[in-house]
């Protein structure tokens, strides 16, 4: 069997292919065949396409019923060696890496493409640049695996890439089966939740009528879709509010109060999944986001348009199941704390994390007199920088029991205070302090995502945003400690997609990975294969955690729920 093939996209959708030795390099003669999904087909014994980006190559392979078991993707191998070398900001198209290897000058990275609603066709755009000719692919890749060599813990680079190569893969599958959606469902949905449609595109009824109520409470006509205009009848009012955000708005003793929290949340789902994103997005009973995997610098995905990593869950109603099937929701049970147990190997919180009972019940059995509340608090704390009020408190009795685990994430907080780099387990690798573009997550819990009005996810919270070099070195630390908790999670979770992906294809089920958020994986299947699909599920979350950090007594359980309908899930 061949271990693998490189293959060039040539102009008009053929192809120039060749095996690879070890190194790298050609192995054999390089063809050049008319078209790429026959010539990936007629090889099934290569057991992994080295190419220059997944959204190039693949959908036209799936297009053409052609699936990969495993690929190489060059755009996505130079992305985590740039950041592991410290230079994440840099281009990172195959034609960049290029022209580095060559002394050339480098070419800046074309800039984002927008997908187009409802369709696929934007996926056989090429999204990072040109067609690369076959000898500069090669030259690109051979470099590549000298650096992966090159690395501190070369077997987990080289793991890092494979996974999130995977992931690339996952991604363009899920693109091509779609969620199931049913659109006279989300129909029913906004017509209970918004009442009529008025002509002209104005707000619908329930949203008039609590603007009416707004206005009426401040005595004066107010737009409470304006952040600005709600701020200042406050101020009018004698009350001084920073922002117009729930939480804010909720301390507040205002008749206006009730009627705007009800507006803004209506108001979300009106902009974000009202009728005009039924009509961009959902086409022949399916929704079909195109998945970032990799989008932001700690591995979680984003979306690129359709905000499918945020459904509201009313709208989950609309999301059914095709007849004789069924959805397979399946949630990992406290998962960035279980990760740190596994990559600090605290021996007492591994203990911990090595049932698939509720951890944080088991914590505070141990450490915080029964009260779980304090033990999550305490957990979550440590992950995401709580430092001070009762998170400190709570910290020292963590410390005092767990104190591997604590000086682990100490550990990293600190690097980043300091300028320096951290990296997850697997080696994905945090930003420059300073110097490059960054656009991380946030150092602490993201409750929600916040999306443009294309409908593309984007962090919240205290990102390291594109263009902006921290000069906060505590604030930098919160966000280092939190990376090499959550990027790591990430990490395992790849693993999990690629596990669960082989094992649905080797036993030859129907079933479809259909969605994917950092903790939670949906699987479209037949009726009868829910039981297969689920001991799957299960299966593939262990053997990814001891692919990822080892032999470990921790689990990593799954809440599995078989339902018609997503909304029935939760």
């Amino acid at each position: 069997m061949t271990e693998r093939w490189a293959l060039a996209v040539t102009e008009g959708g053929g192809a120039r292919l060749a095996p690879l030795d070890r190194a790298g390099l050609p192995a054999g003669p390089v063809l050049a065949e008319p078209d790429v999904a026959a010539a990936v087909r007629s090889r099934p014994d290569v057991t992994r396409w080295v190419w220059r980006s997944t959204p190039e190559v693949y959908p036209r392979l799936l297009a053409a019923g052609v699936r990969v078991e495993r690929c190489y993707d060059v755009e996505v191998a130079e992305s985590l060696l740039l950041g592991h070398e410290g230079r994440l900001g840099e281009p990172r198209s195959a034609a960049a890496a290029l022209a580095r290897l060559r002394g050339g000058p480098v070419p800046p990275d074309p800039p984002p493409r927008s997908a187009v609603p409802g369709s696929q066709s934007s996926l056989f755009e090429p999204s990072s640049g040109p067609e690369l000719p076959f000898d500069a692919l090669v030259e690109v890749y051979a470099a590549q695996l000298a650096r992966h060599d090159a690395t501190d813990r070369p077997d987990r680079m080289r793991l890092l890439t494979a996974a999130e190569s995977a992931g690339m893969l996952v991604a363009a599958e899920m693109n091509r089966s779609g969620l199931p959606w049913r659109a006279d469902v989300h129909r029913e949905v906004l017509h209970e939740m918004l009442g009529e449609r008025y002509a002209g595109g104005g707000e619908p009824r329930r949203l008039a009528e609590l603007a009416d109520e707004v206005s009426a409470a401040f005595g004066r006509r107010v737009r409470p879709d304006l952040p600005a205009d709600v701020v200042k009848a406050f101020a009018q009012a004698g009350i001084k509010v920073r922002s117009t955000r729930r939480w804010e708005l909720e301390a507040l003793d205002h008749p206006a109060v009730e009627p705007l929290i009800a507006y803004k949340k209506l108001y979300r789902i009106w902009t974000a999944h009202g009728w005009s994103w039924l009509q961009d997005w959902v086409r022949d009973g399916r929704f079909r986001p195109e998945y970032q995997p990799g989008g932001t610098v700690s591995g979680r995905w984003t979306t690129n348009g359709g905000g499918a990593l945020q459904i509201p869950k009313v709208i989950r109603r609309a999301v059914v199941a095709d007849a004789g099937w069924r959805l397979v929701v399946a949630d990992a049970d406290q998962m960035e704390p279980r990760v740190l147990a596994a990559i600090s190997r605290d021996p007492g919180l591994m203990e911990v994390a090595g049932h698939d009972g509720d951890l944080y019940t088991a914590l505070s059995d141990r450490a915080f007199h029964g009260d779980r509340d304090h033990a999550k608090i305490a957990l979550l704390g440590a992950v995401y920088g709580q430092t001070s009020g009762d998170g400190l408190k709570n910290l020292a009795a963590l410390r005092r029991r767990f104190p591997r685990a604590v000086s682990y994430v100490d550990d990293a907080a600190k690097a980043g205070e300091e300028g320096r780099l951290v990296r997850t387990w697997l080696g994905r690798t945090s930003p420059p302090a300073a110097g490059h573009g960054e656009d991380g997550e946030a150092g602490i819990p993201q409750e929600e995502a916040e999306s443009d009005p294309a409908g593309s996810e984007r962090p919240t919270g205290y990102g390291f945003l594109p263009g902006y070099a921290s000069t906060d070195a505590r604030a930098r630390g919160r966000f280092t400690r939190n990376f090499v908790v959550q990027g790591s999670a990430a990490d395992w979770a790849l693993l999990l997609l690629a596990a669960l992906r082989r094992s649905v294809a080797a036993a030859g089920l129907r079933a479809e990975l259909v969605f994917f958020q950092h903790d939670e994986v949906i699987v479209h299947c037949p009726l009868e294969e829910t039981g297969a699909v689920v001991t799957a599920i299960r299966e593939a979350a262990e053997l990814a955690g001891r692919t990822a950090f080892g032999e470990t007594p921790v689990r990593f359980p799954f809440t599995t729920a078989v339902v018609e309908r997503y909304s029935d899930a939760k």
